[in-house]
């Protein structure tokens, strides 16, 4: 459907080619605004949980005895254990139960050792002897002693900061859908048509029944727009660099607008960055296999709103 006449009205032609020539030359580099670098607000809210066992902890600087001082606060202060593996930079995955695995042995065999900060309850003397070996061996505690670590609740702000700046691959995500429902709100205000973001399959069919074809009933689609004639589902990504991600992404999406297409209804691909631009033939295949993919310069040109308003 790249014949339809919103590409001709909009662009001044609607051979496909040139609409995927259009698409590949008019990709953005970047869509980060001043909220992609330090979620501040996230930053100072753990730095403030974490206040009191800090202050707590702010007595091994300097100390000349830091494991025996480390010692004493664990024993009366047990929750402090979780506190060590952020002050190196390290966040948990849900899967590792606030156990770190550290491998003392690859020549004959693997053997790991476990350091448990799970810190339910008063630790027992062998589990705090464990935890200060961590701080020992991890080389913090002598960081401590000799103050180049001068305040902790200072440091603790800047290991926040530079953890938070692995959430930037999701704020570029975040901030593609954040920019496109500005304008899936705005056609959706002017049209009276309505509109559901982070939509799901059960969400739907409770406000318009309409089914939709998932794998998951949990699978979020980005937007999903209803008018009279039809409903528009609408996935939204941006992608800075390139990757077998793409790839991938592109496939999946050939098989959802299938699915959605035998349901009846219309699936609108938005998606940008200069991650495509190494990465043209999956994104190619899929142009030509479903019915309209635009990036974001030809959303702002209208053609997502002539799309979904058959050009009304």
């Amino acid at each position: 459907m790249k014949s339809h006449p919103v590409f001709q009205q909009k662009l001044g032609f609607n051979d496909p080619e040139r609409v995927f020539q259009h698409l590949i030359a008019t990709l953005t580099d970047t869509i980060n605004d001043w909220s992609y670098f330090v979620n501040w607000s996230k930053v100072s809210e753990n730095t403030k949980k974490a206040s009191r066992l800090l202050n707590l902890m702010n007595s091994l600087v300097g100390h000349d005895n830091p494991a025996q001082e480390l010692t004493d606060i664990l024993t009366e202060y047990p929750d402090t254990a979780k506190l060590l593996p952020v002050l190196l930079a390290y966040r948990f995955k849900p899967a590792e139960k606030y156990r770190i695995k550290i491998i003392k042995e690859y020549k004959t065999k693997f053997e790991y050792d476990t350091y448990d900060f799970s810190a339910k309850g008063a630790l027992p003397k062998a589990d705090i002897e464990r935890l200060v070996e961590f701080a020992e061996r991890s080389g913090f505690l002598s960081q401590l002693a000799n103050k180049n670590i001068k305040s902790l609740p200072d440091y603790f702000f800047g290991v926040e900061v530079g953890l938070d700046s692995n959430g930037r691959k999701n704020r570029g995500g975040t901030a593609m859908e954040t920019m496109l429902e500005h304008f899936v709100a705005d056609i959706c205000a002017r049209h009276g048509f309505e509109y559901i973001a982070q939509a799901t399959a059960p969400k739907v069919k409770a406000k318009w029944g309409k089914m939709i074809t998932v794998e998951k009933s949990s699978r979020k689609i980005d937007f999903a727009v209803n008018t009279p004639e039809k409903l528009y589902l609408i996935e939204a990504n941006f992608y800075g660099g390139g990757g077998s991600k793409l790839k991938s992404t592109a496939g999946e999406y050939k098989t959802d607008f299938r699915r959605w297409t035998a349901d009846g209804h219309q699936f609108i691909w938005v998606t940008d960055g200069a991650g495509w631009v190494g990465t043209q033939r999956p994104l190619q295949e899929t142009f030509d296999d479903t019915d309209y993919i635009l990036n974001l310069d030809m959303v702002v040109q209208g053609l997502l709103e002539g799309i979904i308003t058959d050009l009304k």
